[in-house]
């Protein structure tokens, strides 16, 4: 429910989803958000793309970020806890599933394998970000680039690693639209930041 600068967060995630419609359509038979910052886009894609808008996935509210848990275990372990699907809303279903970003990919691929699991017939992954390549240093929970899911590698060896039918993500061109014309720091995506990082930690 934020506004920055005047902007609607809601509607930059809105106009997000519409932009992946545009520019990463597939043939499917629901759309879905992660939840919680996933939903607005996926509201948005339905909405460019005329696919139904569904809910697949039951959210605990007591689990944190599990990008950011400090072990491999611990991350897959709190995806688990974190969100339950609904079998009923994808069985036999062709999914179009919209989260706000993949950072390590390891929450990916098990969110990918859950709605697998429940008899999702296609699963395809719409990312309402581009790839991130590049660690923040501004405040931005972003790791080192060897950990990023993006780096090294392609969209193809992305969407084999997380087990999706396809992968699209938000085109770097379309963030200034997001924006409406502010400027926007852009460093984790393009490695270009709007200051010269720092060399070493500062401790």
């Amino acid at each position: 429910d934020s506004h920055i600068d005047g902007v609607s967060v809601y509607g930059s995630r809105i106009k997000a989803g519409r932009f992946l419609a545009m520019d990463s359509p597939v043939d499917a038979d629901l759309v879905v958000g992660v939840p919680e910052s996933g939903n607005a886009a996926a509201l948005g894609y339905a909405l460019e793309s005329g696919i139904p808008y569904g809910t697949a996935f039951v959210k605990n509210s007591y689990v944190g970020r599990t990008f950011i848990k400090p072990k491999q275990s611990s991350r897959e372990s709190s995806v688990r806890v974190k969100l339950n699907v609904l079998r009923e809303a994808v069985n036999g279903k062709r999914v179009i599933m919209i989260d706000d970003s993949i950072v390590r990919g390891t929450t990916s691929d098990r969110i990918v394998k859950m709605l697998r699991d429940a008899g999702a017939t296609e699963v395809h992954v719409r990312i309402s970000s581009p790839p991130f390549l590049w660690p923040c240093y501004f405040g931005t929970d972003i790791p080192e680039r060897e950990q990023l899911i993006a780096y090294n590698r392609t969209i193809d060896d992305i969407c084999k690693v997380i087990g999706a039918d396809s992968l699209g993500y938000l085109e770097i061109g379309r963030l200034e639209e997001l924006s409406e014309g502010l400027p926007i720091c852009k460093g984790c995506f393009t490695g270009k930041y709007p200051l010269e990082p720092p060399k070493e930690d500062i401790r």
